[in-house]
């Protein structure tokens, strides 16, 4: 039986630098929230081969007097607590006393440092936590911390580390979330003899989101500022037409403490509810200042993370201060539909009461921080009767040959009562038509609300003909023999179908026997070109831009991207570093100009989730995007020839679902459209 021994004082020391000293990052952490601290108003950190070979914090803060300097290296020494009842009201960012007895004991650290009073500094050199002779040195005031060659002594940890360019922007990371929690303190960063981030340190937390994250995202932010008793929250959250695809750009503090807090989070969210895209998320900076007593931040060994006394309150405050900051910018469209479509809304419509408290955001395919986007330039007039038959049949007709008025993105729905919902099937494969794709569960099929306005096309003959009697070039054969492959064979007894038309310029109107199908040209394209793609391969015909294209991405997805140059380089991308941004001097065609950030952070993002793990997966995530990219886009304008093509892919079974998974059409049988009108 095992003997019960005490560790040898050494070993204990690595298993205690184990909680505190994780990486590069953790170092450069600790170092600057001592610098903080110490009073500092300005902090240089600078790295070498990521962090791990070389990492040098300098700032200019009170330094530390020559009897202390060994002192400071012990473990569970610190200036800033004295008794118990310090630990109920922490204001310091460092209190534990462990940071630099954990570095020591991993690394090689030097340490030059001068208080004001001295005319001299001291110079202290520590080698896997032995200490090294105390001299005097001339040095400027304050502190300057070398660690060289990290995990030099624990192989077992450092065995574990990444590719020193990963552990380099997680270094980054760092230093950008503790300039933004300390916009008074300059900092800057240089990496391999490069510098990389400077910020002013003027006070203004505007001027360190625009050196940290750049002028893009600082213009697509809003100013947040509200006060209670208790606490108070100020900052800036992103507009909801500028949200990103991770939560990579959300920042919160505590007191000038970032944190990681689910709360805070979820109440910035919240205050998005019905305002932003789907799968996107809104940025943000956001201070929080409460009582000292009122947060206990000796939680966690790295503290980031904290716990609140009243979690109640902290997310009240957090949520309707941001919610204030959204409804008060006049540029958004929320504050312009308030006054203009809700009341006609109210009036016409049959609504949830949720859904009277926040009107709709309408957002328009490529989001666009500049301006606003997608607002009614005139209230939605109450419901009106509806228009007899033959009209509706015209109007159809119209949308399909003649260009109509521009339409809103996300049109309102029509007046309707509370009865008219009915159930409505995603479109079902064909009996003819080849089982490889599965066939949707239930669980797949969606509840539509149909709207009244739908008409039933006239019996009386029509001046549109259907698509299958147009004449065709010799090369085509007539519909009940189109696309006879064995894949995709059709039934020679199936009814013949007609484009209908189109609505809202997004959905393909298809009558086909007693059913009417409604397609998504945009879902129904993107799966076309996916299929295109994937089985004949991407080809993309790139384009040299003119001007480079600049990208502001987080540290962690820049990184990932210049780590996949040769894969960009596939999908028509040519990416090189430009300081803190991505400079890109060449994408496909298919790509808009204006689209192109938004893309590579897509494509980002799924490297960061896929790559690694499966380079296949990640090839068809980036197949999804580009096939997603190059698809007409709903609320464009599309020639009759086109609309014909997507509808015969679906209606031949070529095309059933997007590449993620939605259906790509709907189908409406005559009687439930006869329920509708009480004819049944």
């Amino acid at each position: 039986m095992p003997t019960i021994q005490v560790l040898d004082s050494h070993v204990a020391d690595l298993i205690a630098a184990g909680e505190v000293v994780e990486r590069p990052a953790s170092v450069a952490k600790e170092l600057m929230e001592n610098a903080i601290d110490a009073g500092a108003s300005a902090i240089t950190v600078e790295i070498a081969h990521g962090g791990m070979t070389f990492l040098r914090v300098t700032d200019d803060g009170s330094g530390i007097p020559a009897a202390e300097v060994k002192t400071a290296f012990l473990r569970h020494a610190t200036s800033k607590l004295r008794t118990e009842y310090d630990l109920e009201a922490i204001g310091t960012l460092g209190f534990r006393g462990e940071a630099l007895a954990a570095i020591a004991a991993v690394s090689r650290v030097e340490v030059l440092t001068r208080t004001a009073d001295a005319e001299l500094g001291t110079s202290l050199s520590l080698e896997g936590g032995v200490y090294g002779p105390v001299e005097e040195a001339g040095c400027p005031l304050g502190t300057t911390m070398v660690v060289r060659d990290l995990f030099f002594n624990t192989p077992a940890r450092l065995k574990f580390m990444k590719k020193d360019a990963a552990e380099g922007a997680a270094v980054f990371a760092t230093v950008q979330r503790l300039a933004l929690s300390h916009p008074e303190v300059s900092v800057k960063f240089i990496r391999d003899g490069k510098q990389e981030m400077l910020t002013p340190g003027d006070g203004q937390l505007q001027s360190a989101i625009y050196a940290v994250l750049g002028r893009e995202l600082a213009l697509g932010f809003r100013s947040v500022k509200a006060s209670g008793e208790a606490m108070t929250v100020s900052g800036f959250v992103s507009l909801p037409a500028c949200c990103r695809g991770s939560r990579n750009w959300q920042f919160f503090f505590v007191n000038g403490r970032q944190v990681k807090s689910r709360l805070m989070m979820a109440a910035l969210e919240e205050a998005y509810k019905n305002q932003k895209m789907v799968g996107r998320f809104p940025g943000c900076v956001l201070h929080l200042e409460t009582k000292l007593n009122a947060v206990d931040v000796n939680v966690h060994p790295a503290k980031t993370e904290v716990k609140f006394g009243n979690e109640r309150q902290v997310f009240s405050a957090v949520y309707h201060a941001v919610l204030s900051a959204l409804e008060s910018d006049h540029s958004h469209p929320k504050a312009a539909l308030r006054n203009e479509v809700i009341p006609a809304f109210k009036a016409a419509d049959t609504v949830t009461p949720n859904q009277t408290q926040m009107p709709l955001s309408l957002h328009k395919e490529s989001p666009n921080c500049g301006k606003p986007e997608g607002v009614q330039s005139t209230p939605r007039p109450a419901a009106a009767p509806a228009p007899a038959p033959s009209a509706a049949v015209a109007r159809v007709r119209d949308s399909a040959y003649e260009s109509p008025k521009p339409a809103p993105s996300r049109p309102s729905a029509p007046a309707q009562p509370p009865h008219s919902f009915s159930y409505v099937r995603p479109i079902a494969p064909r009996p003819a038509v080849s089982t490889s794709t599965p066939k949707a569960s239930p669980a797949q099929e969606i509840v539509h609300k149909i709207p009244a306005a739908v008409e039933k096309p006239s019996p009386a003959p029509q001046a549109v003909a259907p698509v299958q009697s147009a004449p065709a070039p010799a090369a085509q054969a007539p519909a009940a023999a189109v696309d006879t492959a064995p894949e995709t064979p059709l039934v020679d007894s199936a009814p013949a179908w007609r484009l209908a038309g189109e609505v809202f310029h997004t959905y393909i109107l298809v009558e086909q026997g007693d059913t009417v199908f409604l397609i998504d040209k945009h879902a129904a394209h993107e799966r076309m070109n996916f299929d295109r793609m994937k089985a004949a391969g991407y080809d993309p015909m790139a384009q040299s831009l003119l001007s480079p294209v600049l990208c502001r991405l987080d540290p962690s997805a820049r990184q990932v991207l210049l780590d996949h140059q040769a894969l960009l380089e596939e999908f028509g991308f040519e990416v090189d570093e430009l300081g803190q941004d991505l400079a890109v001097r060449q994408a496909p065609f298919d790509v808009a100009v204006e689209d192109i950030p938004a893309t590579l952070e897509e494509i980002a993002q799924k490297l960061l989730t896929t790559g690694k793990a499966d380079p296949d997966a990640a090839r068809d995530e980036l197949l999804h995007t580009m096939a997603c990219k190059a698809a007409i886009k709903g609320g464009w304008k599309t020639s009759p020839q086109e609309l014909e093509r997507v509808a015969k892919a679906v209606m031949d079974g070529t095309v059933k679902y997007c590449p993620h998974g939605r259906p790509v059409a709907i189908e409406l049988t005559r009687k439930e459209l006869e329920k509708q009108f009480k004819r049944a």
